[in-house]
């Protein structure tokens, strides 16, 4: 499939969708609490979602169950969500969903810190925000697509952490899962990807362990964890490439309000 260069019409559709995501992802998150289980969270999000008369883009994608992705701890990506997995105190959970708004996709994830967490977790947490921050300096019309994925895996791996590299982000659209796939870690110096035009829409999301930056599938075939069952944090959201700074459709307005806007 050929990267697209999205219309100034299917752009504003896909501004919607990343402003209902941001919504979602910022009323959910304060909904986390002990005692939750995982299907409670998954359930609480779908309402949201349908609340916007919007489509859950995970539901049955693929054969996916859910509609939001509740990975705990060492769960990397794609927790399915079950009544007896129980949120605890100590507890950093990943969030990732979609939106479809008429037609057009927005996908985002952030990790959340369930009451007080060690310092190692909320630091991952910070770091892993940041490495996508990292990445958005670099991701303007002109530039290379591995120049993104330079800027996320040279800024975690300084800090010592695993960069996950079996999974990546990728082109959004009216799919999904669009091309370009977009790795989290340096490629080799002659594989610079596509350069990058204003109108491209990407999920950009890193991945990223306090241990290896290895990972395992477990029995479901969907949920993805950390082979040392090190923690992991996971933040993506969907990006416009303009011919200056990049435009964050998903960002929340909280996030905004804290200076993420200033970040790169």
């Amino acid at each position: 499939m050929k990267v697209t260069i999205k219309s100034a019409d299917e752009i504003e559709k896909m501004r919607e969708a990343g402003r209902i995501l941001a919504l979602v992802h910022q009323n959910l998150a304060k909904e986390i609490k002990p005692g939750m289980s995982t299907l409670d969270i998954d359930r609480l999000g779908e309402e949201m979602i349908r609340s916007y008369h919007c489509i859950p883009s995970f539901k049955n994608y693929c054969g996916y169950p859910a509609s939001v992705c509740v990975s705990v701890n060492d769960e990397v990506v794609h927790g399915i969500p079950t009544e007896d997995r129980i949120i605890k105190e100590g507890d950093i959970v990943s969030l990732d969903t979609g939106v479809i708004y008429n037609g057009y996709q927005s996908d985002a994830a952030r990790t959340i810190a369930v009451g007080e967490v060690s310092k190692e977790a909320v630091l991952l947490i910070e770091r892993t925000r940041q490495s996508f921050f990292e990445g958005m300096k670099m991701a303007h019309a002109g530039n290379h697509l591995h120049d993104i994925s330079a800027a996320i895996g040279d800024y975690a791996s300084s800090l010592g952490y695993g960069v996950v590299e079996d999974l990546c982000g990728h082109g959004i659209g009216k799919n999904m899962h669009e091309e370009p796939e977009i790795p989290n870690f340096r490629q080799p110096r002659w594989k610079r990807g596509i350069k990058l035009k204003a109108g491209m829409t990407l999920a950009v999301e890193p991945m990223i362990n306090i241990g290896t930056p290895d990972v395992l599938w477990t029995e479901d075939e969907w949920t993805v964890v950390t082979a040392d069952h090190s923690l992991s944090a996971h933040y993506e959201n969907t990006i416009l490439i303009t011919e200056g700074k990049p435009e964050i459709l998903s960002l929340t307005e909280e996030e905004k309000e804290a200076g993420y806007l200033e970040l790169f």
